[in-house]
């Protein structure tokens, strides 16, 4: 789908025009947004609009960073959107010069869909190219708070229910929300780079007249990037608390097997030495000799228990 907005001189707005009145010395400035366009649709960004080829290649190659690319007459921008549900990227693209701007996406974007909105409302006097662009990654970053926040909300519940999960679906949980900050960082990084270089350049008046806006934006970036960090160290904290516990009771059981083993092992010596079928063994005939060998036993066992218990060897149990 295409659509457009077209800004007149005398402050109206026309919507959909046709590509040959865009240029119209009547218009302003107009934006054009390509949104999931088809194979057809997608050939108008150098059949109507004659950018580079290397831009348009970069619209439908994924990028592994954001990125601003300067061209005759224009700037291209590639910026990234945060999906809520999956932590993927999605690539939103923009050509902008003084007299347009050019938004092409192949997924639905949030951000567009919501400065289209909010021009249609406000009207042309509260807008041009150039606070498009700045609207349009204001409302980026702003999108990429809300699931870290869920995020950072789901690991203080899993903190106040570890009590009433297993260990390893707790690790399990924990490892999923700890990939979902890898992926949401490689998003979030970048930009806030690329956002510090706009900063850095001073041939970009549209960055320059709005520099203050940009540095809000920057200090956002940098506000999610700590959220990302501190929330990674928490998960880390976490595992390895988990991961603690699980370690403290693998050693409380082997302590058990061991005092268990322990004692037995001469109860079985003592078993397996009267159970040798050998003629001539006195204790074989003798009328005491069962409840001797067992009373033997018994208190070899509990020897051996109060032996444990001096040495503290029942403390880990507590």
């Amino acid at each position: 789908m295409i659509r457009s907005i077209a800004i007149t001189r005398d402050k109206k707005i026309l919507t959909d025009l046709p590509y040959q009145e865009l240029n119209s010395p009547d218009i302003v400035w107009y934006w054009v947004d390509f949104s999931m366009p088809t194979e057809a649709e997608s050939e108008k960004l150098s059949e109507v609009f004659h950018f580079h080829p290397l831009a348009i290649e970069d619209c439908f190659h994924f990028l592994q960073r954001p990125k601003l690319d300067e061209y005759d007459g224009y700037q291209f921008l590639v910026l990234h959107e945060l999906n809520h549900d999956t932590f993927v990227s999605d690539e939103l693209d923009i050509f902008h010069s003084e007299r347009y701007i050019v938004t092409f996406h192949l997924t639905e974007s949030m951000a567009a869909d919501h400065v289209w909105k909010r021009v249609m409302e406000e009207g042309a006097t509260e807008h041009s190219p150039s606070k498009i662009v700045y609207h349009l990654i204001d409302k980026l970053v702003d999108d990429y708070f809300p699931p870290l926040y869920k995020m950072e909300d789901r690991l203080n519940e899993i903190e106040d229910e570890e009590s009433h999960k297993s260990p390893q679906t707790v690790i399990n949980e924990v490892f999923d929300i700890r990939s979902d900050l890898l992926r949401a960082r490689r998003t979030i990084a970048p930009m806030r780079d690329l956002i510090y270089r706009l900063l850095g350049i001073q041939k970009f008046d549209f960055v320059q007249k709005q520099k203050a806006y940009f540095n809000d934006i920057y200090d956002h970036l940098l506000k999610l990037t700590e959220i990302v960090d501190s929330n990674r160290e928490l998960t880390s904290d976490m595992r390895d608390s988990y991961e603690s516990i699980n370690s403290n009771r693998m050693n409380s059981i082997m302590m058990t097997l061991t005092i268990v083993s322990t004692i037995f092992i001469p109860l079985t010596f003592i078993a397996g030495v009267y159970g040798m079928n050998f003629a001539n063994m006195p204790e074989l005939r003798w009328e005491y000799g069962y409840p001797a060998a067992m009373f033997l036993m018994g208190v070899i066992a509990l020897v051996m228990l109060w032996r444990f218990k001096r040495k503290g060897w029942f403390n880990i149990f507590k």
